[in-house]
């Protein structure tokens, strides 16, 4: 976790965008160092700025936000959360793709809002539970029927696939670490070891690989 994290916000809406603001900039932990109006701006803040943490409308004019989530996430270690609602979940999967590392319902409350910014910065992925439902309805739906096994996930061993595929269904390190009879230190590890070999930015995009790739079948509970 960094000291200071650094925040930039991007919302089209002035008032939201000013109040998440307003909400962030109080704690003694979180620094908003910018705002933004649309993708555009955001791009160019992100690289100005060098932002931890990007606080992302998915809606916005000029360029949107799923756009400006890979512009930035392809650019720099700068992790994006992106702001939704429930009547835009079709963009889930493509803002995960894009590299974002969470969700976070704009209907949150100020606690859930400032946790979740920590979380993020704290290089951990973020998605509530009807969203990681929705994003893996949404990549099986889109997933080839017969999906080729990238090579490089022979490069793990057993304890990290049984990792990658807990990770999957949702488990924190600490469930994780029940289930496998290990340290937290130890998943912590394994999470690490894993994300290096697949070269994923977070356990976020884990997630998408293990169901794109068949890893991991919803109906088997794996």
């Amino acid at each position: 976790m960094v000291d200071q994290i650094r925040v930039l916000v991007a919302d089209d809406q002035e008032l939201v965008r000013g109040g998440f603001a307003l909400i962030l900039d109080a704690q003694p932990d979180i620094t908003v160092v910018g705002e933004a109006a649309d993708g555009a701006e955001a791009i160019a803040a992100a690289e100005r700025l060098r932002p931890d943490v990007v606080l992302m409308d998915v809606r916005m004019p000029n360029v949107d936000g799923i756009a400006a989530t890979a512009q930035i996430c392809a650019a720099s270690a700068t992790r994006v959360l992106v702001l939704t609602t429930f009547d835009l979940d079709e963009y889930v999967y493509d803002a995960l793709r894009a590299g974002a590392s969470g969700f976070l319902l704009k209907d949150m409350r100020r606690d859930d809002l400032v946790n979740a910014v920590r979380v993020v910065a704290g290089g951990e992925a973020l998605l509530a539970p009807t969203v990681t439902r929705r994003l893996i309805a949404d990549v099986v739906a889109r997933a080839p029927q017969n999906p080729a096994m990238p090579k490089n996930l022979t490069t793990l061993t057993a304890r990290e696939t049984e990792t990658l595929k807990a990770v999957a269904r949702g488990l924190s390190n600490a469930e994780i670490a029940a289930e496998l009879f290990v340290t937290e230190h130890t998943v912590k590890t394994h999470v690490s070891n894993l994300l290096t070999k697949l070269d994923l930015r977070d356990r976020v995009q884990a997630v998408v690989l293990a169901y794109e790739t068949g890893l991991v079948v919803p109906r088997s509970g794996e």
